[in-house]
């Protein structure tokens, strides 16, 4: 297999300028970056240094002012907001600090939610959250809502719905910011175990030592570079 085969991600000579007022923020200054098949990627640095602004990108919620972004195959520079939309949807999976459940919805149903909206039958989203809710441990809290469950039950209700797409990447902003120390360690070896198994590049966004140990590479951003 050749690396383009493997490579999920790519971003090329990426520069990216916020302007807020009077006041020009030189969030990304020429940014390479290859994102491989499986891999744990963890972005670290202060605040302002762009770790978000990479997870925007990657994620297809920005766009950049100069350079070219791949995904998989794809040049999505010159794609429209619904192409972009319905790639997102089908390609990318997203993990937050907050977990971001539905509260009145099931955790079955937070799960089954992005097969629903992209039209997938109703028998085979079935199948998919059982399996998904079986591999992160919750498949006896399948009826249970989130409000039932520990925070690191809820990382892991985010993480199957996540990956229940099958995405090729998965954007995670500080997954473990709000868990304590042995609810990480949990919540990380299941990112890297379902990331390993299932294909799923992960980038991670983080200040937390003890997520990036655990990752299979780490790059340091700082003033909008990596260092």
């Amino acid at each position: 297999m050749s690396a383009a085969d493997t490579s999920v991600v790519e971003l090329h000579g990426i520069h990216k300028t916020y302007h807020l007022g009077s006041h020009v923020i030189p969030a990304l200054q020429g940014i390479d970056l290859t994102v491989r098949r499986g891999e744990l990627l963890a972005l670290t640095g202060p605040s302002g240094s762009g770790k978000s602004t990479i997870l925007n990108l990657c994620g297809l919620i920005d766009t950049p002012d100069r350079g070219e972004i791949v995904l998989g195959t794809q040049r999505v520079n010159g794609l429209n907001e619904v192409q972009r939309t319905l790639l997102r949807r089908d390609a990318l999976g997203f993990v937050f600090q907050s977990f971001n459940l539905v509260p009145v919805m099931t955790v079955a149903e937070n799960v089954d939610y992005p097969l629903f909206i992209a039209g997938v039958p109703a028998p085979e989203r079935r199948e998919r959250v059982a399996a998904q809710l079986r591999a992160v441990g919750l498949h006896e809290h399948a009826h249970h809502r989130p409000d039932a469950l520990s925070g690191g039950q809820r990382q892991r209700v985010a993480i199957a719905r996540a990956l229940v797409k099958r995405p090729r990447l998965v954007i995670a902003d500080e997954p473990t910011a709000s868990l304590d120390s042995h609810t990480a360690d949990q919540v990380l070896d299941l990112m890297r175990e379902r990331g390993h198994a299932e294909g799923a590049a992960f980038v991670i966004a983080t200040h937390d030592s003890r997520l990036t140990r655990r990752c299979d590479r780490v790059l340091a951003l700082l003033d909008g570079r990596l260092v």
